[in-house]
This record gives structure tokens, C-alpha cells and sequence, in this order.
């Protein structure tokens, strides 16, 4: 097990996903201390590979962490595996609890732990989610080109959905189950060639290792190759409690999230959010774009500190903060109260 820094580290980030190692690899490229705390748990592990992603086309989503924790060490960070149970504020900075007991100091705090998909509960969708269950045109639609696809209505993106997979297949069939589509989806559907099957569904139909087809309640099964779903998106955030940071519900009507700004930025000062935490519909490029960019941003911020600290220091050398400070770095407990 790799021993963790007594003296705390610039950044903690949470999640060791392509968000968190490109924000880890940007800070440790700057010379920051920084450890990621990975869960191991990724929300594209059932994929076969990892897509639009420039020059890691089809990776799997494994090996591509596994380059990435590598690069990040190079330079210097840490990655340990593990799960963050609480964070607390102090006063110049953060103290992070893992759930196996050990804790660390933070200056600053990279949120990137991901979420999780809530899947209907229909028989039979968990167990084929990633391969031919799916929910992303641009993820999986390429590997499902000319298939008979079915799209199965959950929410407000299903219609949206249904019409992105026609660009991908002439023969796609929109499940109502408990949505059925208004007048106007129901023309748009029907003026681009996509069959509409009313009915609930009750479960998914597997043939060997590969999904045959969707049955309805009344015992009808209509097959089908593949089959959209668009899953409610829950946050992993619980241990943002402590800082009153609470998911809220997406605009979208897609689940939750992390509000953040355009660099990543939390209203918790010194707490940033990359990837699907804040933004559920970021694909691996983009999840990864976001982390670096909370990196340098929170690297930028240390440095105003740091720099607002020597001014302060040079303006007053003798005053009771670096004294303190002073004290600390060469005394530890022993130091006196000043």
C-alpha cells in the first residue's frame, strides 16, 4: 500500500477515471503534490472500447486507465485505490476521510468520481447494459450500424434518442412502454421512419449471449438487435455532504449533477468538478478536456495564494502568520503557541 504524505498534498483529487487522471496529470506536470483516490469503478468498464477518442480509437476502457495511472506516477502523483467516506473543511484547507480509515490534508479538491446509471427495472437490461443494451449514438451507434435497433421511452431524451439511432439504421422501433409520444413526437417519429410499439414492456429477450428481442406484457415479442435506453444518472458525491456541495437535479430532466462553471470551478470555494460528476452526457475526450482544464485552473489558484502569501511575508516578515508557519515546518507538535 502506498504510504500517503503526513504533510498533506496541493490536491486531492476523488476518482481515477479519464476526468481525474487528466486533472492529476496536469497538476503533477506543475509540480503539485497530488493524490487520486480511485474507487475502481468506472462507469464504462462493461464497454469493449472506449470511442472518438483521437488516436485511442476502441481502446478498452481498462487499459486506457492503466496508461493513465501510469503517466500520472511519472511524474510524480499518487494513486491509490480506495473510497472517500466524508470531507471536512479546516481552516487552510480539507480533510479527507477514507472509508478504510486513512485520511489526508488537502489544499484544494478535484471532484471527479462519476456516476452511476440507473437502469429501468425490466428483467434482463442490467446484464446486457454496455454491449447491446445502450444508450449513446456516438458510444455505441457505429457498432450497431443496419441493426434492428429498438429504443425503449424512459424519459424527456427518448424521442431525441430514437432519431439519432435512424441516422445509424433504416429500421428502428420506438417501445412507448410508459411514455407514449405526443402528437408532435409521435409525426416526427413516424415522418423519419421509425415504427412505434405501443404496450409496456416486461422484459428483454436473450438468445445465447446476444439480445433476440423485447417482450411486451401481453406476451407479444417484437425482436430486436439492440436495444437505447436512457438511464436516470445518480452522481457519486455523498461524501460532499460535509460541505453543504449537494447534487441537483439535471436541466435536462436526465438525473443529477454537480453544479459547476466552465472551468470546473464548485460554489464550495476551493472544491473544482470534472466529467460526468457535473456534466452526465461527457463522452471519454471531453470528461478528459475537463479534468486538465480543473487542473491548470486549480493550479492558478494555489499560486495566487501563494503568491498573495509572499507579499504578505515580504511586506511583514516578522508578523504572527509566518512565524507560525515557521514554527510548525521545524517543530511539528513541539511548537510553542504563537
Amino acid at each position: 500500500m502506498t504510504d500517503l504524505r503526513k504533510d498533506g498534498y496541493d490536491v486531492v483529487v476523488v476518482g481515477g477515471g479519464a476526468a481525474g487522471l487528466s486533472g492529476a496529470l496536469a497538476l503533477a506536470r506543475s509540480r503539485r503534490s497530488v493524490l487520486v483516490v480511485d474507487a475502481g469503478s468506472p462507469r464504462n468498464v462493461p464497454a469493449a472500447g472506449v470511442h472518438n477518442l483521437l488516436a485511442r480509437e476502441g481502446i478498452p476502457p481498462v487499459e486506457l486507465l492503466e496508461r493513465g495511472r501510469a503517466e500520472v506516477r511519472g511524474y510524480g502523483g499518487q494513486v491509490v485505490p480506495g473510497e472517500v467516506g466524508t470531507v471536512t473543511r479546516e481552516k487552510d484547507g480539507f480533510a479527507v476521510a477514507l472509508t478504510d480509515g486513512r485520511a489526508v490534508r488537502a489544499r484544494r479538491l478535484l471532484v471527479a468520481a462519476g456516476a452511476v446509471d440507473e437502469l429501468p427495472d425490466i428483467p434482463g437490461l442490467r446484464a446486457r447494459w454496455g454491449r447491446d443494451v445502450l444508450h449513446c449514438p456516438y458510444c455505441h451507434g457505429w457498432e450497431v450500424r443496419d441493426q434492428a435497433v429498438g429504443v425503449l421511452a424512459t424519459g424527456p431524451m427518448s424521442v431525441h434518442q430514437a432519431l439519432l439511432f435512424r441516422q445509424l439504421s433504416a429500421d428502428v422501433t420506438y417501445f412507448a412502454h410508459t411514455l407514449p409520444p405526443g402528437d408532435e413526437q409521435t409525426e416526427e417519429l413516424t415522418a423519419r421512419g421509425v415504427g412505434i410499439v405501443h404496450g409496456e414492456v416486461a422484459s428483454v429477450e436473450i438468445d445465447g449471449d446476444r439480445l433476440a428481442g423485447v417482450r411486451l406484457r401481453d406476451g407479444t415479442v417484437v425482436a430486436r438487435e439492440a436495444l437505447v435506453v436512457a438511464s436516470r444518472i445518480v452522481v457519486r458525491a455523498g461524501f460532499l455532504a460535509g460541505l453543504g456541495l449537494r447534487p441537483a437535479e439535471h436541466p435536462a430532466g436526465i438525473g443529477q449533477y454537480i453544479p459547476a462553471d466552465a472551468t470546473g470551478r464548485t460554489e464550495v470555494p476551493g472544491v473544482w468538478a470534472a466529467g460526468n460528476v457535473t456534466d452526465p452526457a461527457a463522452q471519454v475526450g471531453a470528461a478528459a478536456a475537463a479534468g486538465t482544464l480543473a487542473g491548470a485552473q486549480i493550479n492558478a489558484d494555489l499560486i495566487a495564494e501563494e503568491t498573495r502569501q509572499a507579499v504578505a511575508a515580504r511586506r511583514d516578515p516578522f508578523s504572527a502568520e509566518p512565524e507560525s508557519r515557521l514554527c510548525e515546518q521545524a517543530m511539528g507538535d513541539r511548537r510553542h503557541g504563537i
